[in-house]
């Protein structure tokens, strides 16, 4: 039986750091704000040379941007950077003495992290309605999305943890975290809907984990993803939760067993 208290405690302990930081909690607001205005008025003016995909009217693009723009509050947040910060500096080898299950320390600590910019969620949504008077589905579109929204953040936390447990090998994971990064930010659908990449181009990108993440929550929001659809796109997310939490299962071992050698 798993004892939650403490990893109940470790996630309030690093909402409560992540809070001290209000300065930058006040400046991502301003960033949010500047970003929608800024997407707005380059969709708007693309639209008006007729740079848009099939079916996708304006309007539901802007929607589909700034609830984009919502969703990064939170999908952004590096869950797991405290496993690269504690290899850094050896702390690492005093967590596996603790009476904890590890990666459900560093687990808490995202969760903690994760909450504080949920709270940000709330005035993000006040300026989308403001600035843009994003649309809102119904009831059962909200869920399915809610549903695809948890799913891309569990698919996300597990890249991020694949990226950050790298550091057992490597102890700097700046450069493969930045490059990953970007080609998530791209093929995630953060930045543009996936139905602009083509053809076979298309096929592929979609089938993608970072799909995962962004894309299918957003076409399930906007409605691309129908319905009948909703079932076999969420599935395809479970899989890729499935796939990327054994990889991190089998990577974790490997990385301890690299750990108790080292320390010999």
């Amino acid at each position: 039986m798993i004892a939650f208290a403490p990893y109940i405690e470790f996630a309030r302990k690093a909402f409560a750091r992540e809070a001290s930081y209000r300065g930058e909690v006040a400046t991502q607001i301003g960033s949010f704000a500047l970003r929608i205005y800024l997407l707005r008025q380059l969709w708007t003016a693309l639209y008006a040379h007729n740079v848009a995909p099939i079916g996708l009217p304006l309007h539901a693009m802007l929607t589909y941007v700034t609830v984009a723009l919502v969703m990064s509050l939170v999908l952004e947040v590096d869950g797991t950077r405290l496993i690269r910060d504690r290899i850094r500096d050896g702390a690492i080898a005093t967590d596996f003495m603790k009476p904890i299950i590890v990666p459900f320390y560093y687990f808490s600590d995202g969760v903690g992290q994760t909450l504080l910019h949920l709270l940000l969620v709330v005035p993000a949504i006040i300026l989308a309605i403001f600035f843009v008077h994003i649309d809102i589905p119904g009831p059962a579109t909200l869920a399915a999305f809610s549903l695809a929204l948890i799913l891309g953040f569990f698919v996300n936390f597990l890249i991020n943890f694949l990226m950050n447990a790298i550091a057992f090998w490597t102890l700097e994971t700046f450069a493969i975290q930045l490059i990953v990064r970007w080609i998530s930010d791209l093929l995630s659908g953060q930045i543009i809907p996936l139905s602009f990449f083509p053809g076979v181009l298309g096929r592929i990108v979609f089938a993608l984990p970072f799909s995962a993440i962004y894309s299918t929550p957003l076409l399930i929001y906007i409605g691309v993803i129908s319905p009948p659809q909703w079932a076999g796109a969420l599935g395809i997310q479970a899989l890729w939760l499935i796939a990327l939490g054994t990889l991190s299962l089998f990577v974790w071992n490997a990385a301890t067993r690299r750990l108790v050698i080292q320390g010999g």
